[in-house]
């Protein structure tokens, strides 16, 4: 693949990706006051897309620029002639290009360096304080969500607070006394869809038009097209008499990240699934008349080691980039590039980001609410919105 480079936008605008870094978040209620006016409420949606396993933020957007990447990636690091390059120092997998028209229209947001303070590197643990926002030495019961929607509870027309789709674990909806989990998302076409209501009882989906856009056939792709059709069902958000109404959020999942061994092809196949499904998911809410008020957002436990290991691929780590994407995204690069000159006692990237700072722009600037008592701490929302 020959290398690329979008290197064309101009001086000024490239100018505006990149935020001083900012480990220590600055007081919420400063931040608030440089930020425009934004039309907020559950009339917007939130779409999340958990990356399961621990996704390699080092392979996914890449420091090619920087030697050190080549000296710890000997085996599986990107070759500078692959990649898809961003800026001078920044690029992308290639299995990501499909993203690319989406960067170029600055609806896509890279949020670097996103991560916790005294990281824990287990799986379970650390998707737990994922999920419910808590410090790594303390444990919550409830999703961050399912706090948000007991603070604030969701118009009488909407049907549900959150769905999810693709997981059986309710992860940041756990405990939530109006979300539901759809239990076959992959069946074959045509097959009814079932989604679980409160005691476990079952009922079938309503069936939709169908839409126009075409989604992946993966695992991943049946989830998103299950998503857009629900939303064309009869969980729109302003919803018509008769109807069951609207859902304020979703949460998908993408598996498969925890790539201990033989990274370089599951990495490549899991990207372009991930690469593929957001692209659909964004034609097919353009279709829905969404787009505008969609806020797509990955999140996950951990991300990977710096370091390549002997069965050439990588073991758990710190810190990661995660992607917003949505018509109202201030896209290109936010937070602060990987430094691999300051690694920790283990080899581990430094955060740049605090995860609850992503969850603060959601509540406080997505969905106007208390931000800081629903996470129980000031966390400064990211200027990745606009109005």
């Amino acid at each position: 693949m020959k290398r690329r480079s979008f290197l064309s936008m101009s001086a000024a605008a490239g100018a505006t990706l990149w935020l001083p870094r900012a480990v220590r978040a600055q007081p919420a209620a400063h931040t608030a006051m440089q930020l425009p006016a934004l039309r907020a409420g559950f009339g917007n949606l939130l779409i999340l897309v958990e990356l399961k396993g621990g996704n390699d933020g080092l392979n996914t957007v890449i420091p090619f620029a920087d030697p050190a990447y080549y000296r710890l990636r000997k085996k599986i690091g990107i070759k500078r002639e692959h990649v898809i390059q961003l800026d001078g120092r920044t690029a992308l997998h290639p299995s990501l290009e499909p993203l690319m028209p989406l960067w170029q229209s600055r609806q896509l947001a890279i949020i670097q360096g996103v991560g916790y303070a005294q990281p824990n590197l287990s799986h379970f643990r650390s998707g737990e304080i994922w999920d419910t926002a808590s410090h790594a030495d303390e444990y919550l019961r409830d999703g961050w969500l399912t706090r948000a929607f007991r603070s604030a509870p969701l118009p009488a027309g909407f049907g549900v607070d959150g769905v999810v789709i693709g997981n059986a674990e309710m992860g940041p909806l756990a405990n939530g006394t109006r979300t539901r989990a759809l239990l076959n998302p992959t069946q074959p076409p045509g097959t009814p869809k079932t989604m679980t209501y409160d005691g476990g009882r079952t009922k079938p989906m309503p069936r939709a038009p169908q839409l126009t856009t075409s989604f992946p056939c993966s695992a991943f792709g049946a989830s998103i097209e299950t998503a857009m059709h629900m939303l064309h069902a009869d969980y729109m958000p302003r919803a018509e008499a008769g109807k069951s109404g609207g859902v304020a959020a979703i949460r998908l999942t993408l598996n498969g990240f925890d790539t201990h061994r033989n990274q370089p092809y599951r990495h490549r196949s899991l990207l372009k699934q991930l690469a593929e499904g957001l692209t659909a998911m964004r034609s097919a809410l353009i279709e829905l008349g969404r787009w505008n008020d969609t806020l797509v957002m990955t999140y996950g436990e951990f991300g990977r080691h710096p370091r390549e290991n002997d069965s050439n691929g990588t073991d758990h780590g710190t810190s990661a980039p995660h992607f917003m994407m949505g018509g109202r995204v201030l896209g290109g690069l936010h937070g602060a590039p990987p430094e691999l000159g300051r690694l920790d006692g283990h080899g581990n990237l430094p955060v740049a980001v605090d995860f609850r700072r992503l969850y603060a722009t959601v509540l406080a600037r997505w969905w106007g609410l208390d931000a800081a008592a629903i996470l129980r701490q000031q966390f400064a929302p990211l200027p990745l919105l606009r109005a």
